[in-house]
């Protein structure tokens, strides 16, 4: 086997775990995207790949995979004490970050005009 490959393929369902926990955005589409269940099943490839692994890895190969378990574990536990995210909501606050940026307020004034009084 390739020197590195294991690390790679551990690095590689730790990031798509982050991904899908919404801790770290979609490199593709920059956005942030929140699939628990996703995230659950890439935990479950890793736990599967430690026991199919077992007796066969250098102790760095299995500080690396144990250790990614039990970090996308412990977050994983987290994201799921945290209510669902609506879509529809986050959409809402994007576009009044938006409007904030464009310099009008929520409501679509200008924030720089000065009132006649």
């Amino acid at each position: 086997m390739a020197e590195g490959l294991f690390n790679f393929v551990v690095t590689f369902f730790s990031g798509w775990g982050w991904q899908s926990m919404g801790k770290v955005p979609n490199p593709v589409t920059g956005k942030v995207e929140r699939n628990l269940e996703m995230a659950k099943q890439i935990i479950e490839i890793l736990e599967m790949l430690k026991e199919k692994t077992k007796g066969n890895l250098t102790a760095e190969e299995d500080r690396l995979l144990a250790g990614t378990i039990a970090e996308l574990q412990l977050n994983y536990v987290d994201e799921l004490k945290k209510p669902p995210v609506e879509e529809k909501k986050e959409e809402r606050v994007e576009q009044k970050a938006e409007k904030k940026e464009d310099g009008k307020t929520p409501n679509g004034e200008n924030k720089d005009k000065k009132e006649d009084k």
